[in-house]
């Protein structure tokens, strides 16, 4: 078995690039790290073109485990692609965590339909998320919801970024990612499939709490601004969390969770 110990290996140079999204839009290709998201990357069928392991971590990371039963069947099923190994020093040098596990894997983005499914209840939609975090974590609490889709700005974060990806624990694999050049244009088509805009905004006295979620599109705008003034002016609702103590506005996740269990409690409801 080689491992690879140099940083100028031409392998180690490549997988370095995809840590910039410029290269990630180039390649077509990002970074998934760790044992469960390199594992739900398998589960998932996606088109993984190769994993890294850490030589030095192996014995400690992937197989000294409690439940190593589960560590060596998920060894047998990493087996089955190319893999390359390198040593420690070389893996901290192309993982993106201070504690790495020892495992990734370069994947192939998905050919995301950019047709939006109509026959959903809600559509979520992003109008600037700048937070990679915010963004993982909104992706991680709709695939909760079982939503399949989501539309983004072009100004939002990446959604393959490192970061966004480990946030993601895996509905990375699992949603439709539709990014738009023209937000504002693009609502304007979903309204012609009868859905409602609506739009977060602490400028109304409508909250949350007395919407129909069926058939809308929830706008969850920028950390800073907020929902754009654009997409404000054509939005057909305009609501708010309703918040009892001096806090005026909540972190963009966390809104969004908000929303989307709202969503929920009236489907389980009315179901």
């Amino acid at each position: 078995m080689q491992v690879i110990s140099s940083k100028d290996n031409e392998q180690i140079k490549y997988i370095k690039k995809l840590k910039e999204k410029k290269y990630r839009d180039e390649t077509n290709q990002y970074i998934v790290e760790g044992i469960k998201l390199v594992k739900e990357a398998i589960e998932e069928k996606a088109d993984i073109k190769m994993i890294v392991i850490c030589e030095d971590c192996e014995d400690d990371k992937l197989k000294d485990k409690p439940n190593t039963h589960i560590e060596q069947s998920l060894l047998y099923e990493i087996a089955k692609y190319e893999c390359i190994y390198v040593t420690q020093k070389i893996f901290n040098l192309i993982s993106e965590v201070q504690t790495p596990q020892g495992i990734l894997a370069i994947v192939s983005k998905e050919k995301n339909s950019e047709n939006i499914d109509y026959t959903q209840d809600i559509i979520l939609a992003l109008d600037g998320i700048q937070d990679p975090g915010n963004l993982g974590t909104i992706l991680r609490t709709a695939d909760s919801a079982d939503l399949k889709q989501i539309i983004i700005s072009t100004n939002t974060a990446d959604p393959y970024n490192p970061k966004v990806v480990r946030s993601t624990m895996g509905a990375i694999f699992r949603i439709n990612i539709i990014r738009v050049e023209n937000l504002e244009k693009t609502l304007q088509e979903v309204k012609k499939h009868k859905f409602e805009v609506v739009a977060t905004s602490l400028d109304t006295n409508d909250s949350i709490y007395d919407i129909n979620y069926d058939k809308k599109v929830i706008v969850i705008g920028n950390e800073a601004n907020g929902v754009s003034k654009e997409i404000q002016d054509l939005a057909d609702k305009k609501v708010k969390i309703p918040m009892l103590g001096k806090t005026e506005s909540l972190n963009a996740s966390v809104a969004t969770g908000i929303m989307i269990y709202e969503y929920v409690r009236k489907k389980i409801k009315n179901s």
